[in-house]
């Protein structure tokens, strides 16, 4: 048996898992994983939001503890959002503001009252990080009292290669394909997504698992550039590569626009264009982290965000460097039970 299978299986016997579907506020359909444990989560609940091209089961690595296992250890009730960006869901051509307007506020209004909570908290990582930043500073999100960003949130800051990427090279494909997808690794279909498979077997030769170089050339400019390999353990590595697929072209478009302003800016109505021009309008109290050698989003883009919540509200707000993390190793790493989870634990076990 597979060291995931296995892992899989144990997690089986450990929690009673129900999935839960939501119609997003323009009718999309999305869902809410309740994973519960056999210990009473008198903490409340917590949700935890995945990024772009990923699902709710990112947070879920064939490691000996997830993030999902240390906060029901620890007495929290645990709820996993696939937004509208989920590869679980159909793939569609989404923007930061529809998650944030649509997807986010009704995610929270369900584990309101399924929980019978008025308040809870969340986990939030990188564009699901975004997302729910826009929500949040735009007033949206009024249930939720502490929030611990990882990787990214108003302010992206990425590196050179990236930038070119987004402002030169994703523009020359988009007449070609509304959608990168990394298992273009695995099996490319069609000219566009062999010629950019070809690109990457001649430039990333970091490994030989090729969902982990084609993630790699997506998201950032490293070799890799969402983890360090060190940090991942065998089966991770190889679990990997059924947990990315399509993300539209339209992402890429907004966060472009994004990087230029050098924050958030919106592409739809009924949102802030500008979300550093007035203070946020939420009491939520917020928790940055970044790993030191991110190569996705520099961890200069969670000091910026520090910065501006730290104006506005002083000595409330925290900045968590990691040493020796990048990206989403932050969650999927080995050690990260020894060296993340304790420090976001204490941010969610603050009162705020």
């Amino acid at each position: 048996m597979r060291q995931e299978d296995q892992h899989e299986q144990q997690v089986a016997q450990r929690y009673r898992e129900e999935i839960i579907p939501f119609q997003a506020r323009d009718g999309f359909q999305c869902n809410l994983i309740h994973i519960q444990g056999k210990g009473e989560p008198h903490k409340g609940p917590v949700l935890l939001v995945h990024g772009a091209g990923v699902r709710a089961n990112i947070f879920r690595a064939p490691v000996e503890t997830t993030i999902v296992d240390y906060l029901i250890a620890h007495h929290y009730d645990v709820w996993l959002e696939n937004w509208r960006a989920s590869i679980d869901l159909p793939p569609n051509t989404w923007t930061l503001d529809q998650a944030a307007l649509y997807d986010h506020p009704e995610a929270v209004r369900t584990v309101v009252e399924r929980t019978g909570w008025d308040k809870m908290k969340a986990v939030i990582h990188c564009q699901g990080s975004t997302s729910f930043m826009m929500a949040a500073v735009a007033g949206l999100l009024p249930q939720v009292t502490t929030i611990v960003s990882n990787a990214v949130s108003l302010h992206p800051v990425v590196p050179g290669f990236s930038r070119f990427k987004l402002h030169v090279g994703f523009p020359l494909v988009s007449p070609f394909t509304r959608y990168l997808n990394p298992e273009w690794g695995l099996h490319a279909p069609g000219g566009i997504a062999k010629v950019i498979d070809l690109f990457v077997e001649m430039t990333h030769h970091e490994c030989d698992n090729p969902v982990c170089k084609e993630v790699s050339f997506t998201y950032g400019a490293g070799f890799p550039a969402l983890w360090r390999h060190e940090n991942l353990n065998a089966g991770t590595h190889e679990w990997l590569k059924s947990e990315f697929a399509h993300v539209p072209l339209s992402f890429f478009k907004q966060m472009a626009q994004c990087i230029r302003a050098g924050h958030l800016v919106s592409m739809e109505g009924d949102l802030p264009q500008d979300y550093v021009a007035q203070a946020p309008r939420t009491d939520a109290r917020l928790a940055f982290f970044a790993g030191e050698k991110n190569l996705c989003f520099l961890p200069e883009s969670q000091k910026r965000s520090f910065q501006f919540f730290d104006g506005h509200r002083k000595a409330y707000h925290s900045l968590h460097i990691l040493p020796r993390y990048s990206h989403l190793d932050v969650f999927m790493g080995q050690n990260a039970a020894r060296d993340v989870f304790p420090l976001m634990l204490q941010e969610l076990d603050k009162i705020s």
